[in-house]
């Protein structure tokens, strides 16, 4: 590992790099801020396969490809004298203290979640109208309403036990089902969606992260049926020839390899 007078110059190296490629590379001078929102996304996803898959060397490479976005950013917002890579390093410092005063100020607290919930209330003090204003409008839903359940907890709007969310879960499903009686397209949907934001809770009462969960289970699907595939292949045959019964056979062994 590297000192920090070492990590200090490679960030150098890394401003200088930006500062030549934003003068002189004919696609870096073009970019605007709107141009690299895209890109930037699909460098966030990019690191969180890497971290699903605990993949270390990928994990460095992707978390260089979000740094350089950091870095292009800033550069970009030094040329209109809107802010500079010191603005935003001081910006994240200035929020880190203020919103740890039992780290930089004399708030005693006694475990995780009243630093959480201290949070919560700190953002408020800042101005904010909503505890939920921190949560991003373009988030995917499902991220979202984790997001959501998370804040609303912090100011203390939860269940008591987990019992009482698996029984919520379990009204929701009689819900949706009364509604698919019904043949209402809407409100079908309406209830399905409940059935999945109460589901999301029950996960957050078990420590599970759903997106984790729910990621874990497409990759082991894709697993299974590309091998159902390959087999397919090896008997000269495509899916769209083979019965339901022939493609179990091979589904039934996907499921018996190594995860």
């Amino acid at each position: 590992m590297y000192n920090r007078e070492s990590q200090l110059q490679a960030f150098n190296r890394l401003l200088d790099i930006m500062d030549d490629l934003r003068e002189k590379c004919p696609w870096d001078k073009k970019q605007t801020l709107e141009s690299l929102r895209h890109l930037t996304i699909e460098e966030t996803y990019e690191l969180g396969d890497a971290i699903l898959d605990n993949d270390l060397q990928e994990i460095k490479k992707e978390l260089g490809d979000l740094l350089l976005h950091i870095v292009f950013y800033a550069k970009i917002g030094s040329e209109t004298h809107a802010f500079d890579i010191a603005d935003v390093a001081n910006s994240i410092c200035d929020k880190l203290i203020d919103r740890h005063p039992h780290i930089y100020g004399e708030v005693v607290v006694a475990d995780e979640e009243e630093v959480k919930r201290n949070w919560e209330k700190l953002k408020l003090k800042e101005g904010k109208k909503s505890v939920l204003e921190g949560v991003p409008k373009s988030l995917p839903a499902l991220v979202k309403a984790s997001r959501i359940q998370d804040k609303v907890k912090g100011v203390g709007f939860d269940w008591e036990e987990p019992h009482q969310v698996w029984e919520k879960v379990q009204e929701e499903l009689q819900e949706l089902q009364d509604e698919i009686q019904s043949g209402n397209h809407d409100t079908i949907e309406a209830e399905f969606g409940d059935v999945l934001f109460s589901m999301i809770n029950y996960a957050r009462f078990l420590k599970v992260n759903p997106e984790d969960a729910l990621e874990r289970t497409n990759k082991k699907f894709i697993q299974r049926f590309q091998y159902l595939e390959n087999k397919a292949g090896e008997l000269g045959k495509s899916l769209a020839d083979m019965t339901l019964a022939e493609m179990d056979v091979f589904w039934e062994e996907a499921k018996r390899l190594p995860k």
